[in-house]
Protein backbone atom coordinates (compact mmCIF):
# COMPACT_ATOMS: atom_id res chain seq x y z
CA UNK A 1 0.00 0.00 0.00
CA UNK A 2 1.40 3.45 -0.40
CA UNK A 3 0.18 7.01 0.22
CA UNK A 4 1.14 10.24 -0.50
CA UNK A 5 -0.26 13.80 0.85
CA UNK A 6 -0.49 17.56 0.98
CA UNK A 7 -1.70 20.08 2.83
CA UNK A 8 -4.85 19.01 2.56
CA UNK A 9 -4.80 15.60 0.76
CA UNK A 10 -4.30 12.08 1.07
CA UNK A 11 -3.95 9.52 -1.72
CA UNK A 12 -3.95 5.87 -1.01
CA UNK A 13 -3.35 3.21 -3.32
CA UNK A 14 -4.72 0.08 -1.73
CA UNK A 15 -8.06 -1.42 -1.73
CA UNK A 16 -10.80 0.90 -0.56
CA UNK A 17 -12.37 -1.37 1.88
CA UNK A 18 -9.19 -1.81 3.43
CA UNK A 19 -8.94 1.61 3.37
CA UNK A 20 -12.00 2.76 5.04
CA UNK A 21 -12.03 -0.08 7.38
CA UNK A 22 -8.96 2.14 9.06
CA UNK A 23 -10.81 5.25 9.07
CA UNK A 24 -12.41 6.40 12.08
CA UNK A 25 -16.41 6.55 12.62
CA UNK A 26 -18.49 9.50 11.80
CA UNK A 27 -14.95 11.14 10.37
CA UNK A 28 -16.21 11.64 6.46
CA UNK A 29 -18.08 14.93 5.28
CA UNK A 30 -19.24 14.04 1.85
CA UNK A 31 -18.36 11.82 -0.65
CA UNK A 32 -18.56 11.40 -4.77
CA UNK A 33 -17.27 9.17 -6.90
CA UNK A 34 -18.06 6.56 -9.77
CA UNK A 35 -17.56 3.12 -9.13
CA UNK A 36 -16.25 0.35 -11.95
CA UNK A 37 -19.25 -0.15 -14.07
CA UNK A 38 -19.79 -3.33 -13.44
CA UNK A 39 -17.93 -5.71 -15.99
CA UNK A 40 -18.33 -2.79 -18.98
CA UNK A 41 -15.09 -1.28 -18.42
CA UNK A 42 -11.71 -2.73 -17.73
CA UNK A 43 -9.50 -0.71 -15.27
CA UNK A 44 -6.62 -2.81 -14.36
CA UNK A 45 -6.02 -6.75 -13.88
CA UNK A 46 -6.02 -6.52 -9.93
CA UNK A 47 -7.56 -8.65 -8.37
CA UNK A 48 -9.19 -6.06 -5.60
CA UNK A 49 -10.42 -3.85 -8.72
CA UNK A 50 -14.35 -4.24 -8.88
CA UNK A 51 -14.47 -4.09 -12.24
CA UNK A 52 -13.20 -7.29 -12.28
CA UNK A 53 -16.03 -9.46 -11.43
CA UNK A 54 -19.64 -10.70 -12.22
CA UNK A 55 -22.44 -8.94 -12.01
CA UNK A 56 -23.05 -10.83 -8.60
CA UNK A 57 -19.86 -10.60 -7.48
CA UNK A 58 -19.42 -6.60 -8.08
CA UNK A 59 -23.08 -6.39 -5.91
CA UNK A 60 -21.91 -8.27 -3.14
CA UNK A 61 -18.21 -6.75 -3.30
CA UNK A 62 -19.44 -3.00 -3.49
CA UNK A 63 -21.93 -3.81 -0.28
CA UNK A 64 -18.87 -3.99 1.71
CA UNK A 65 -17.83 -0.44 0.64
CA UNK A 66 -21.31 1.17 0.69
CA UNK A 67 -21.42 0.21 4.37
CA UNK A 68 -18.16 1.02 5.51
CA UNK A 69 -18.90 4.00 3.76
CA UNK A 70 -22.32 4.71 6.13
CA UNK A 71 -20.17 3.86 8.96
CA UNK A 72 -17.42 6.52 8.33
CA UNK A 73 -19.66 8.96 7.28
CA UNK A 74 -21.01 11.86 9.62
CA UNK A 75 -24.80 11.48 10.33
CA UNK A 76 -26.89 13.59 8.06
CA UNK A 77 -24.49 13.63 5.81
CA UNK A 78 -24.57 12.84 2.10
CA UNK A 79 -22.73 10.58 0.01
CA UNK A 80 -23.30 10.97 -4.09
CA UNK A 81 -22.76 8.17 -6.74
CA UNK A 82 -22.24 9.08 -10.73
CA UNK A 83 -23.81 6.01 -12.75
CA UNK A 84 -25.22 4.64 -15.84
CA UNK A 85 -27.16 1.51 -16.70
CA UNK A 86 -25.57 -0.74 -18.59
CA UNK A 87 -25.91 -2.32 -21.71
CA UNK A 88 -26.90 -6.08 -22.29
CA UNK A 89 -25.39 -8.41 -25.14
CA UNK A 90 -26.68 -11.55 -26.67
CA UNK A 91 -22.93 -12.71 -26.30
CA UNK A 92 -22.75 -12.24 -22.69
CA UNK A 93 -25.98 -12.00 -21.40
CA UNK A 94 -28.05 -14.08 -24.32
CA UNK A 95 -30.25 -10.59 -24.91
CA UNK A 96 -30.02 -7.07 -26.25
CA UNK A 97 -31.43 -5.01 -23.12
CA UNK A 98 -30.56 -2.83 -20.77
CA UNK A 99 -29.36 -3.32 -17.01
CA UNK A 100 -30.87 -1.43 -14.15
CA UNK A 101 -27.57 -0.86 -12.14
CA UNK A 102 -28.90 2.49 -11.31
CA UNK A 103 -31.22 0.88 -9.46
CA UNK A 104 -28.74 -2.18 -8.30
CA UNK A 105 -27.08 1.11 -6.55
CA UNK A 106 -29.97 2.30 -5.00
CA UNK A 107 -30.77 -1.18 -3.11
CA UNK A 108 -27.39 -1.87 -2.00
CA UNK A 109 -27.56 1.66 -0.73
CA UNK A 110 -30.65 1.30 1.20
CA UNK A 111 -29.78 -2.04 2.42
CA UNK A 112 -26.83 -0.49 4.19
CA UNK A 113 -28.97 1.59 6.17
CA UNK A 114 -29.04 5.16 3.59
CA UNK A 115 -31.75 7.17 3.05
CA UNK A 116 -32.62 7.25 -1.07
CA UNK A 117 -32.03 11.23 -1.13
CA UNK A 118 -32.42 11.93 -5.41
CA UNK A 119 -31.43 11.78 -8.89
CA UNK A 120 -30.32 13.39 -11.34
CA UNK A 121 -30.55 12.38 -14.73
CA UNK A 122 -27.44 13.68 -17.09
CA UNK A 123 -27.86 14.29 -20.72
CA UNK A 124 -25.85 12.55 -22.70
CA UNK A 125 -24.93 12.68 -26.69
CA UNK A 126 -26.72 9.66 -28.00
CA UNK A 127 -24.46 10.30 -31.73
CA UNK A 128 -21.55 9.68 -29.79
CA UNK A 129 -22.63 6.61 -27.86
CA UNK A 130 -23.70 5.12 -30.97
CA UNK A 131 -19.90 6.47 -32.46
CA UNK A 132 -17.97 4.23 -29.27
CA UNK A 133 -20.42 1.46 -28.86
CA UNK A 134 -21.77 0.59 -32.16
CA UNK A 135 -24.91 -0.78 -30.42
CA UNK A 136 -27.92 -1.97 -32.37
CA UNK A 137 -30.17 -0.09 -30.52
CA UNK A 138 -29.06 3.55 -32.13
CA UNK A 139 -27.72 2.82 -35.44
CA UNK A 140 -30.17 4.28 -37.92
CA UNK A 141 -30.25 1.64 -40.56
CA UNK A 142 -31.72 -0.46 -37.70
CA UNK A 143 -34.95 1.41 -38.03
CA UNK A 144 -35.04 0.44 -41.86
CA UNK A 145 -34.55 -3.21 -40.80
CA UNK A 146 -36.33 -3.41 -37.43
CA UNK A 147 -37.14 -0.79 -35.87
CA UNK A 148 -37.93 -2.92 -32.66
CA UNK A 149 -34.80 -3.31 -31.25
CA UNK A 150 -34.14 0.83 -31.80
CA UNK A 151 -33.96 3.05 -28.04
CA UNK A 152 -32.74 6.11 -27.19
CA UNK A 153 -29.54 7.00 -25.86
CA UNK A 154 -28.40 6.01 -21.99
CA UNK A 155 -27.71 9.13 -19.65
CA UNK A 156 -25.75 9.10 -16.60
CA UNK A 157 -27.30 9.58 -13.25
CA UNK A 158 -25.71 11.02 -10.16
CA UNK A 159 -27.37 9.33 -7.03
CA UNK A 160 -27.48 10.89 -3.63
CA UNK A 161 -28.36 9.24 -0.53
CA UNK A 162 -28.20 11.00 3.07
CA UNK A 163 -27.19 8.99 5.98
CA UNK A 164 -29.55 9.15 9.04
CA UNK A 165 -29.17 11.90 11.80
CA UNK A 166 -28.90 15.69 12.37
CA UNK A 167 -25.97 17.56 10.25
CA UNK A 168 -23.91 19.22 12.88
CA UNK A 169 -22.92 21.57 10.51
CA UNK A 170 -25.37 22.94 8.06
CA UNK A 171 -24.33 23.84 4.38
CA UNK A 172 -25.51 27.21 3.62
CA UNK A 173 -25.18 29.42 0.74
CA UNK A 174 -26.22 33.49 0.57
CA UNK A 175 -27.63 34.71 -3.04
CA UNK A 176 -24.40 35.99 -3.42
CA UNK A 177 -22.43 32.65 -3.96
CA UNK A 178 -25.09 30.87 -5.23
CA UNK A 179 -28.11 33.02 -6.94
CA UNK A 180 -31.54 32.15 -7.61
CA UNK A 181 -31.01 31.44 -11.63
CA UNK A 182 -28.18 28.93 -10.71
CA UNK A 183 -30.51 27.15 -7.92
CA UNK A 184 -33.52 27.00 -11.09
CA UNK A 185 -30.61 25.34 -13.39
CA UNK A 186 -29.27 22.86 -10.77
CA UNK A 187 -32.94 21.74 -9.07
CA UNK A 188 -33.68 20.53 -12.73
CA UNK A 189 -34.19 16.55 -12.49
CA UNK A 190 -32.57 16.94 -16.02
CA UNK A 191 -28.88 18.47 -16.34
CA UNK A 192 -28.70 19.45 -20.02
CA UNK A 193 -25.91 21.65 -19.60
CA UNK A 194 -22.99 19.39 -18.25
CA UNK A 195 -20.03 19.63 -20.69
CA UNK A 196 -18.92 15.90 -21.25
CA UNK A 197 -15.30 16.34 -22.33
CA UNK A 198 -15.01 18.95 -19.52
CA UNK A 199 -13.08 15.77 -17.73
CA UNK A 200 -8.87 15.63 -16.51
CA UNK A 201 -6.50 14.39 -19.03
CA UNK A 202 -6.00 10.73 -18.74
CA UNK A 203 -3.32 10.18 -21.66
CA UNK A 204 -0.21 9.98 -18.70
CA UNK A 205 -2.13 7.65 -16.66
CA UNK A 206 -2.64 5.06 -19.25
CA UNK A 207 -1.47 1.56 -20.06
CA UNK A 208 -2.71 -0.12 -22.57
CA UNK A 209 -2.10 -3.49 -22.19
CA UNK A 210 -5.05 -3.93 -18.61
CA UNK A 211 -7.42 -1.58 -19.42
CA UNK A 212 -10.45 -0.87 -22.32
CA UNK A 213 -11.67 2.03 -21.37
CA UNK A 214 -10.70 4.89 -18.99
CA UNK A 215 -13.86 7.48 -18.31
CA UNK A 216 -13.25 10.20 -15.75
CA UNK A 217 -16.25 11.64 -14.19
CA UNK A 218 -16.91 15.51 -15.86
CA UNK A 219 -15.54 17.96 -13.58
CA UNK A 220 -18.75 20.04 -13.77
CA UNK A 221 -20.80 16.75 -11.87
CA UNK A 222 -18.41 17.11 -9.20
CA UNK A 223 -18.56 21.01 -8.72
CA UNK A 224 -22.05 20.86 -8.71
CA UNK A 225 -21.88 18.09 -5.56
CA UNK A 226 -19.71 19.63 -3.90
CA UNK A 227 -21.03 23.23 -3.96
CA UNK A 228 -24.53 21.60 -3.05
CA UNK A 229 -23.73 18.87 -0.15
CA UNK A 230 -20.52 19.87 1.30
CA UNK A 231 -18.54 23.10 3.01
CA UNK A 232 -15.73 24.53 2.45
CA UNK A 233 -12.77 22.99 5.02
CA UNK A 234 -15.46 19.70 5.06
CA UNK A 235 -13.14 16.61 4.21
CA UNK A 236 -14.43 14.95 0.99
CA UNK A 237 -13.75 11.40 0.28
CA UNK A 238 -13.34 9.50 -3.25
CA UNK A 239 -13.01 5.33 -2.86
CA UNK A 240 -12.25 5.10 -6.62
CA UNK A 241 -10.11 7.92 -7.03
CA UNK A 242 -9.04 7.58 -10.55
CA UNK A 243 -6.76 9.78 -11.91
CA UNK A 244 -7.95 12.50 -9.45
CA UNK A 245 -11.35 14.48 -10.66
CA UNK A 246 -12.80 14.84 -7.65
CA UNK A 247 -9.64 15.58 -5.36
CA UNK A 248 -8.64 18.10 -7.89
CA UNK A 249 -11.91 19.74 -7.34
CA UNK A 250 -11.99 19.74 -3.85
CA UNK A 251 -9.44 21.51 -3.38
CA UNK A 252 -10.11 23.95 -6.12
CA UNK A 253 -13.23 24.54 -3.73
CA UNK A 254 -11.20 24.63 -0.40
CA UNK A 255 -12.20 21.54 0.82
CA UNK A 256 -9.99 18.61 1.93
CA UNK A 257 -10.06 15.51 0.26
CA UNK A 258 -8.84 11.54 1.10
CA UNK A 259 -8.97 9.43 -2.02
CA UNK A 260 -8.28 5.69 -2.69
CA UNK A 261 -7.11 3.80 -5.83
CA UNK A 262 -5.97 0.36 -6.62
CA UNK A 263 -4.28 0.78 -10.31
CA UNK A 264 -0.68 2.50 -9.67
CA UNK A 265 -0.13 4.56 -12.63
CA UNK A 266 -3.72 6.35 -11.48
CA UNK A 267 -2.46 7.13 -8.27
CA UNK A 268 0.72 8.74 -9.57
CA UNK A 269 -0.90 10.49 -12.23
CA UNK A 270 -3.98 11.97 -9.16
CA UNK A 271 -0.60 12.63 -6.84
CA UNK A 272 0.60 14.95 -9.89
CA UNK A 273 -2.51 16.31 -10.18
CA UNK A 274 -2.71 17.32 -6.52
CA UNK A 275 0.57 18.17 -6.19
CA UNK A 276 0.07 20.83 -9.17
CA UNK A 277 -3.23 22.14 -7.09
CA UNK A 278 -0.97 22.70 -4.01
CA UNK A 279 1.36 24.82 -6.02
CA UNK A 280 -1.07 26.90 -7.80
CA UNK A 281 -2.89 27.85 -4.15
CA UNK A 282 1.22 28.39 -3.08
CA UNK A 283 0.99 30.77 -5.89
CA UNK A 284 -2.10 32.37 -5.38
CA UNK A 285 -1.15 32.71 -1.93
CA UNK A 286 1.94 34.70 -2.38
CA UNK A 287 0.55 37.12 -4.90
CA UNK A 288 -2.21 37.94 -2.48
CA UNK A 289 0.29 38.20 0.28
Amino acid sequence: MNSNEGANWQAIQGDCVDVLMQLPDDSIDFSVYSPPFGSLFVYSESAADMGNSTDDEFAEHYAWLVREKFRVTKPGRLTAVHCSDLPMTKWKDGAIGIKDFSGQIIQIHEDAGWIYHGRRTIRKSPVTEMTRTKHIGLLYKQLQKDSSKSRGGMPDYLLTFIKPGENAEPIKHTPEDFPLSQWQEWAEPVWMTINQSNVLNVAMAREGADERHLCPLQLDVIERALVMWSNPGDIVLSPFMGIGSEGVMSLRLGRKFIGTETKESYWRQACRYFDAEDRQSDMIASAVA
